[in-house]
């Protein structure tokens, strides 16, 4: 049960990072502008952060392995219909769609970790860090391996005959349904904020910022009247901390991703193989050290390793944008987001009332994938991004301290 588990969700999470390094193959295929090629990345991350606000919701009410074997089926359908893409458009399209059948697979898969692990604390958010670690981590690196043997349409082949084996393996696990309402319309009007402020950053396109400023004004009062609000009030006053960290975690990670991949390969010239070793450093800490941070977590509870991972990331993004010693710092980056992932689940999982761990975890990736769509958005248009980068990630540690020291001092007193 654990390998189909845990393979569905390797996959839901490399294909966040594993189209990045195919990228100038995409182009000279399909053609398309810089923002169509940040389009190709960002279709997915847009519909996965807002999708997994539903994604939770829906595993919660109708029991969370039906739904995650749902969006594995899906998933495996739509990565095929992606590699026979004819053109920018439609790949786009279709990695939206894929989007939501990967939050699907993640709503899932958070709802199930109490009921196969009886500790989330430790080895549950170790292990679901470790494969979501190693996901990210090995984009770039499976990604080039395939564009370079086989071009970019195998990065999607990769996708069903493994999902196909997760179901398989899935096939016995089963789960109660529950009570819990879901409202559409908070739903659709978080996913079209979300997406026209992608389309404002990435155009850039004063429309669409006017148009997500509608939808926020929107969103705001029928989310305050909803029955069943796609963010609990008093989830996010308890776990905004967390939240923040996780979002510029994501954003300063997958902005890095984008940014460094177009820098290898159109400024060194490095063939797309080539390429994703020059990832390689990242890979080793991100896939090893989450399970140790599991075992911190279950010690000392997870603040004191969001922390240090907060602050290995900022010394990481500035040493790579100062120095010329990108392995290095490279490594040094994924130990900060090895330390930071797996005490950030901790946090949301174990903190969440019983029958709404899919809620909770999809709240906390919804603000994370969002933090990655801003990212690859906002770093592909600004100067220097990846020092600005560690500049907000240092003042988030500063911000994270601060308001996990705010929540201590009201608990005590």
């Amino acid at each position: 049960m654990m390998f189909g588990f845990s393979l569905a969700y390797f996959l839901v999470i490399l294909d966040t990072t594993v189209l990045t390094i195919a990228l100038p193959d995409l182009r000279a295929s399909l053609g398309g502008s810089l923002a169509g090629q940040q389009w190709a990345v960002n279709a997915y991350t847009v519909a996965f952060a807002a999708s997994l606000l539903v994604g939770g919701a829906v595993a919660d009410r109708y029991g969370a392995a039906r739904i995650f074997k749902a969006g594995v089926v899906t998933f495996g359908a739509i990565s095929l219909l992606s590699a026979a893409a004819p053109h920018l458009g439609v790949l786009v399209g279709l990695r939206a769609l894929l989007g939501v059948a990967g939050a699907l697979c993640t709503g899932g898969s958070l709802g199930l970790l109490p009921q196969l692990f009886p500790d989330p604390a430790a080895r549950a958010t170790g292990l679901w860090a470790a494969i979501t670690g190693t996901a990210l981590a090995a984009g770039p690196l499976l990604g080039g391996l395939l564009v370079d043997l086989y071009g970019w349409r195998a990065v999607f082949l990769l996708n069903p005959p493994l999902a196909l084996i997760s179901l398989l393996a899935m096939r016995r696990v089963s789960s109660p349904r529950g009570h819990r309402g879901i409202d559409w319309r908070v739903q659709a009007l978080a996913c079209a904020f979300l997406g026209l402020v992608a389309q404002a950053l990435i155009g850039p396109s004063v429309l669409a910022g006017v148009a997500a400023l509608a939808v926020l004004a929107a969103l705001v009062p029928v989310e305050r009247r909803s029955h069943a609000p796609a963010l609990p009030g008093g989830l996010l006053a308890a776990t905004w901390p967390e939240l923040l960290a996780g979002t510029v975690a994501n954003f300063a990670f997958s902005g890095a991703l984008f940014v460094l991949t177009l820098l290898l390969q159109d400024t060194r010239h490095l063939d797309p193989l080539a390429a994703g070793l020059a990832f390689l450093p990242l890979t080793l800490p991100m896939t090893v050290n989450p399970l140790l941070t599991g075992r911190l977590v279950a010690r000392y509870g997870p603040r004191p390793p969001i922390l240090c991972g907060l602050a290995l990331l900022a010394s990481g993004l500035a040493g790579v944008a100062l120095t010329d010693a990108l392995a290095l710092w490279l490594v040094v980056m994924g130990f900060g987001l090895s330390f930071v992932l797996p005490a950030l689940m901790a946090g949301m999982v174990n903190s969440a009332p019983q029958g709404t761990a899919g809620t909770a975890g999809g709240v906390l990736n919804a603000f994370r994938q969002a933090g990655a769509t801003l990212g690859v958005a906002v770093m592909g248009v600004v100067g220097r991004p990846l020092l600005a980068a560690a500049v907000l990630t240092a003042l988030t540690c500063l911000c994270y301290a601060a308001g996990a020291w705010r929540a201590r001092t009201a608990a005590l007193t």
